[in-house]
């Protein structure tokens, strides 16, 4: 009843490190295209955001009487702990023409802004989350910049708003990238 296969052949280890060679070839050429297309993708993604982000700037500042979001640091009649947190909360919350923030819109109110928290930027060696830390300096000419800091640099935040001038951008510079 038992059968001995000798007359079967299978691939020799010649063969089989042909294979993997060109296998290997075919990943060395692939893998680079696809990191750079996620790059790219990237890039495409901070650019709606920016755009995204310093529309909404804009028609906050003209509904608001050319005044830019995280100046009036008020929400519902108190104070915000800091202009940083003024900044996001007039941006994704409804408000009235002073700045004042609350959470159910009404005819008297503008916004919300932005629907959803501000992004994070999507970019390499930049923050993971939206929080704001300011640049320390007087409220209505300080730098807000937003995002938490990586481990390495204290000092890396994902964004800058600039509230004298409405400038919003990333703070990274990505292969010739600026966002500026």
């Amino acid at each position: 009843m038992l059968k001995v296969l000798r007359n079967k052949k299978g691939f020799t280890l010649v063969e089989l490190l042909v294979v993997v060679i060109i296998l290997a070839v075919l990943a060395a050429i692939v893998i680079p295209q696809l990191r750079s297309s996620s790059q790219e993708a990237k890039v495409a993604a901070l650019d709606t955001d920016l755009s995204s982000i310093r529309s909404a700037i804009e028609l906050y500042y003209h509904q608001h009487n050319n005044t830019y979001p995280g100046v009036i640091m008020s929400h519902d009649g108190t104070g915000h702990a800091d202009e940083e947190e003024a900044f996001v909360k007039q941006l994704t919350y409804c408000s009235s023409a002073n700045g004042n923030t609350t959470a159910t819109c009404s005819a008297t109110t503008y916004g919300p802004y932005l629907k959803k928290a501000v992004p994070k930027n999507p970019l390499p060696n930049n923050a993971t989350t939206t929080d704001v830390q300011a640049a320390g300096v007087n409220v209505n000419t300080a730098i807000l910049t937003l995002g938490t800091a990586t481990a390495s640099d204290a000092t890396a935040k994902g964004w800058f708003f600039v509230r004298q001038t409405g400038e919003f951008f990333a703070n990274n510079t990505f292969n010739g990238y600026s966002s500026r």
